[in-house]
């Protein structure tokens, strides 16, 4: 059985492009939300989002053609391609069938779907782009990434909506701990799109202008977008290769509580931490940090932290949500959250839940990091992962011993 490394890391953010502005992004607090400019939301009563800025994808990419991909494809590539870069790897010295790429989505590339069923609707079948129709498969995501780097191992996209990612460095961990890969490229990415921000107003979930987790007036979401890519690779590799190595994954934990649509289960997410704490065989007392769900809805971050509580008893550590900053970012938002965690151990820092201003008394005893980021030594990240449908993923980092 491998050990199972962090040497890359590839954010496509709202807060910053690339490890150097991400990393300057979380000490900050900065805000990347802004008025939405994807598309016309003006018939809405909230209209802002996490959208990436001056996102430029044939800056960053080197062998697929931007305009032949979806935008999520694009972040997907494009965050790999800087995981990549940061990890110092020559691609050549690794065999393309032990290479392998693993994208977790939420909407895929819905921004695709929504043009051709706009042009359907004014043209009937016939008026719709073909060239566009061959975007719109969601295992394009992990294709981009494949093409991208000329890999020929795995290559699978999994659509388990808001913990995507996090299934997805699962996934890549265990081809990784069972010798099947040597290196993978995990993570997850989605765009900003019509859809979601009408689905979630829906349901009453979103908020108007800034998300605040874990504040007593919290009152819902922000959509957010962006391409989140770590790369992995067993210890063994890395060392013989003489890599800078950021943080090792420990293990992680999955389930399923399929008891409602949307509304996640208290019970089942502390489960699912007890079971990602068994597979890396650590202790609720070990951990020093979590990165949260945290979405700002009520609900959610209620019930996140009481099954936080029931785990962890008197011994809570430090809780704070990066959506405050980025918005929820869909299936690349855990991707966030554990590059967002191994840098905490690498640089020694927790990230802050901005926009806190006011106890909720119904949370008394969690630390949410208020507003600013604080110095600290952290050896042992908890990073949660909920998704509607009660798709549970949480994963553990630690640093390398």
């Amino acid at each position: 059985m491998h050990r199972v490394v962090v040497t890359g890391l590839g954010p496509v953010s709202s807060i910053g492009i690339g490890v150097s502005a991400f990393t300057d992004g979380l000490r900050e607090g900065r805000s990347g939300i802004s008025p939405i400019s994807s598309f016309d939301a003006s018939g809405f009563p909230h209209r802002n989002a996490g959208e990436v800025p001056g996102f430029r994808p044939e800056t960053l990419l080197r062998r697929i053609e931007a305009a032949r991909w979806g935008r999520s494809g694009q972040f997907a590539a494009a965050a790999a391609r800087l995981a990549l870069a940061d990890s110092g790897l020559d691609p050549a010295t690794v065999a393309a069938d032990r290479a392998g790429v693993v994208v977790g989505t939420t909407s895929g590339e819905s921004v695709v779907v929504e043009t051709v069923t706009a042009q359907q609707v004014e043209a009937g079948f016939g008026g719709m782009d073909p060239d566009l129709l061959g975007q719109v498969p969601a295992g394009r995501l992990a294709h981009a990434v494949s093409t991208e780097l000329e890999l020929a191992g795995e290559s699978l996209t999994l659509a388990t909506a808001c913990s995507a990612s996090n299934y997805a460095i699962g996934y890549a961990y265990d081809m990784l701990v069972t010798g099947e890969a040597e290196v993978m490229f995990a993570g997850g990415a989605d765009s900003v799109c019509r859809w979601a921000h009408a689905g979630f107003f829906r349901l009453g979930a979103l908020t108007a202008d800034a998300c605040s987790p874990f504040d007593r007036d919290r009152s819902g979401i922000l959509t957010g977008e962006g391409g989140a890519i770590l790369m992995l690779e067993t210890l063994d590799h890395a060392r013989a290769r003489g890599a800078r190595i950021y943080a090792e994954v420990l293990g992680y934990g999955v389930n399923c509580d399929a008891s409602h649509p949307v509304a996640p289960d208290r019970a089942s997410i502390a489960n699912c931490m007890r079971a990602a704490h068994r597979n890396a065989s650590i202790k609720p007392e070990d951990v020093d940090y979590i990165c949260a769900h945290g979405t700002g809805t009520p609900a959610n971050d209620s019930v996140e932290a009481q099954a936080i509580f029931d785990v962890f008893g008197d011994r809570v550590p430090p809780v704070s949500s990066i959506k405050s900053m980025m918005g929820h970012t869909m299936g690349a938002a855990s991707g966030f959250g554990a590059i967002a965690g191994t840098l905490a151990i690498a640089h020694g820092f927790l990230p802050p839940t901005i926009n806190w201003s006011t106890p909720d008394p119904a949370l008394a005893g969690l630390d949410p990091v208020p507003n600013t980021a604080r110095e600290a030594g952290v050896r042992v990240v908890q990073n949660n992962g909920f998704a509607f449908g009660g798709n549970n993923a949480i994963v553990l980092i630690g640093a390398v011993e």
